[in-house]
């Protein structure tokens, strides 16, 4: 049932693709916007309880369709599995991103490329050259494809349809509330980061060690164990280090943005980043997924044969 559900959720996925600000998301940043006014008095608790105040229902309605429709048919309850992973996962939205960035670096407007990265990490890229911006897409790919793919697959696979939802809505509460620095918000947005921190815990070595059986094995485990710990946060430093290391290719390193210059650890390991490595992170990518499916198909296969 699950490995159906995950082929047929990817391949509406690739077909239909959702926006990046879908209905799904809107709505819940509407209300995470509501619950921050209602509760946030600045402190840790005060967290915790719209935490909990956001996820509830939702969590709540998710497991209610699961069981109504599983009393219904089992091809109604997957129909919901499908439906649920379709909203939650976004391999296109990372993949058509990736893309639309390594095509202008490859006709040579940079400045088409920089807008398009600035736009996808929601921050400014003007000041980039050429190579920091394919290094830091390559970066933002892997990471993308850990949060919007393997995480979210790795807790429907746990706890079903209400596992993917508590990862991708603990995701965007860590997002919205989890590295917020304003003086009147105080400590509200740390239950979030901290309980996304847990959640994503497993599914991120999970992640790197996908990529590293998917790509240079050796360099990608040497370099997860001994780069990792130098990244902050330490989550997106296993990821970047074991994927830089299994593509070989150095990630991280000193940026040129904002008129300044920021400073960041070597990652991976190899050559500097240039465009045709964009084509290898994706591949990376796509052998990880290939890797997922097939031993999740043969979980279910031995759990159906008995």
């Amino acid at each position: 049932m699950k490995f159906l559900s995950l082929l047929l959720a990817l391949l509406m996925e690739r077909a239909w693709p959702l926006p990046e600000e879908n209905r799904v998301r809107r709505g819940l940043q509407r209300y995470a916007a509501v619950l921050e006014d209602a509760v946030n008095g600045g402190q840790y608790r005060h967290g915790l309880i719209g935490w909990a105040l956001a996820l509830a229902p939702v969590l709540a309605v998710t497991v209610a369709l699961e069981r109504l429709l599983a009393d219904v048919s089992p091809l109604a309850e997957m129909a919901w599995n499908v439906a649920v992973l379709y909203a939650a996962m976004g391999l296109r939205r990372f993949s058509d991103a990736f893309r639309e960035i390594e095509l202008a670096l490859r006709a040579g407007d940079l400045g088409r490329a920089r807008e398009r990265l600035g736009k996808w990490r929601r921050r400014g890229a003007a000041g980039l050259s050429a190579g920091e911006t394919t290094r830091v897409a390559i970066e933002q790919g892997l990471l993308a494809s850990h949060r919007h793919l393997f995480g979210t697959v790795a807790w429907f696979i746990v706890l079903g349809p209400a596992g993917a939802v508590l990862y991708r809505a603990s995701a965007v509460l860590a997002e919205l509330w989890g590295n917020r620095s304003e003086p009147d918000f105080g400590a509200f947005g740390d239950f979030a980061a901290r309980a996304f921190f847990w959640l994503d815990w497993a599914p991120v070595r999970l992640t790197a060690a996908s990529f590293a059986a998917a790509g240079d094995f050796a360099d990608a485990v040497y370099c997860w164990r001994t780069q990792a710990a130098s990244w902050n946060p330490r989550s997106e430093g296993v990821i970047l280090a074991s994927g830089g290391g299994a593509i070989g290719v150095r990630l991280g390193e000193v940026l040129r943005e904002d008129g300044g210059v920021q400073y960041r650890p070597e990652l991976g390991t190899g050559d500097e980043a240039d465009v045709d490595h964009m084509p290898q992170a994706f591949g990376l990518v796509s052998r990880a997924l290939a890797l997922w499916v097939f031993l999740i198909f043969v979980v279910s296969l031995a759990h159906a044969l008995g």
